[in-house]
């Protein structure tokens, strides 16, 4: 049985940061910076968001030598739509 869930004031900031542009690509810090999350909140909401199938994330190489990867993450067509009726159950209209 699947249950419809409510998303936590912190999940409903960082999808709609998202939704903004939903098909960029966008990194776990820079979402930090736009939604003033700390990353110990936007990185656990992200792997979750992704499992639920809301989000697709991809590793990219750097483009600076000895840089580390960083993995970039983008709403899913199914993720656009729950933002969508998550922000109309709020009223919000961001």
């Amino acid at each position: 049985m699947s249950r419809s869930r409510r998303c936590s004031p912190q999940a409903l900031r960082l999808l709609g940061v998202l939704l903004q542009e939903p098909q960029a690509w966008r990194h776990g810090y820079g979402l930090s910076r736009l939604t003033g999350l700390k990353a110990g909140t936007v990185y656990p909401l992200l792997r979750r968001l992704g499992e639920r199938g809301l989000l697709e994330s991809r590793w990219e190489a750097s483009p600076q030598p000895g840089r580390p990867s960083r993995q970039g993450h983008r709403l899913t067509a199914a993720g656009i739509i729950f933002v969508r009726s998550q922000q109309a159950g709020t009223g919000a209209t961001r």
